[in-house]
């Protein structure tokens, strides 16, 4: 069990990115089709949950913690759903073909 999530990794960034990412996952796919339009806000939502829990227990922090909570719980949510993704300009879509008799080979003669 000390191999896996633990209350120190869910306190770093990358932690919390993965602990978001895995929950949104998780819970949009708990919701079903309609959750893909919330998965965004799921994130966002145990982003600032982690990000102020996290906040919560810093004793050597002052008021400004909250503040520096908010932007980390920013950090977060954009590493978890990767901030790249968001413009529709940046994505590209997959384009899906249907499988016939003639895939392209692996290894094509270049002469």
């Amino acid at each position: 069990m000390n191999d896996l999530f633990t209350w120190a990794a869910l306190g770093t960034i990358a932690g919390a990115s993965a602990a978001t990412l895995l929950a949104t996952n998780v819970i949009g796919g708990l919701i079903g089709p309609s959750g893909d339009k919330l998965r965004k806000w799921i994130a966002i939502a145990i982003a600032l949950l982690l990000s102020y829990v996290t906040a919560a227990f810093a004793d050597d922090a002052g008021g400004e913690k909250w503040i520096i909570a908010f932007f980390n719980a920013l950090v977060i949510f954009s590493a978890a759903l990767g901030v790249n993704q968001f413009p529709p300009g940046n994505r590209q879509a997959t384009p899906t073909q249907v499988a016939s008799g003639r895939e392209p080979r692996v290894f094509r003669s270049w002469v």
